[in-house]
């Protein structure tokens, strides 16, 4: 009964054993846990960024470019006024997540993005080769 009291916070509630878990496992480690999870697969022409934003609206992301840093934020904007029937008890995480990656060597001009069930897709295309232009050299 006590765990339902919203103002009791209680180690004792079997939703939070992972979040508990994780936090006594990296309490003594100086090692960081990302904001959220990235893959980047290079395919000959270009790199795909995949990022796991479980949770999120399409609404929630953005995606900002500036001097050759992309940086990806997600941030959860819940209205607390809308309430549905009657409740013991309510919670919700909020918070705003952010990851930069260098995209020297991109093309800026074609970055594209899509989001579908959680995951958002970036894809960067390479810059093309600069060859250096052959010239011949008259002798006198």
């Amino acid at each position: 009964m006590f765990g339902m009291i919203p103002f009791e916070r209680s180690d004792n509630n079997i939703f939070d054993l992972f979040d508990n878990f994780q936090k006594q496992f990296f309490r003594n480690s100086n090692a960081t846990l990302p904001a959220f999870r990235a893959d980047i697969r290079d395919l000959d022409d270009k790199f795909v960024l995949e990022a796991e934003l479980p949770g999120f609206n399409k609404e929630d992301i953005s995606l900002d470019l500036k001097e050759g840093i992309l940086t990806v934020k997600a941030e959860h904007k819940e209205d607390q006024e809308q309430k549905q029937g009657e409740y013991i008890r309510r919670e919700r995480r909020t918070g705003s997540f952010a990851r930069s990656f260098d995209v020297s060597g991109i093309d800026e001009s074609g970055i594209s993005a899509a989001y579908k069930n959680g995951i958002l897709e970036v894809t960067l295309p390479k810059q093309a080769p600069v060859v250096p232009e052959s010239r011949q050299i008259d002798i006198l």
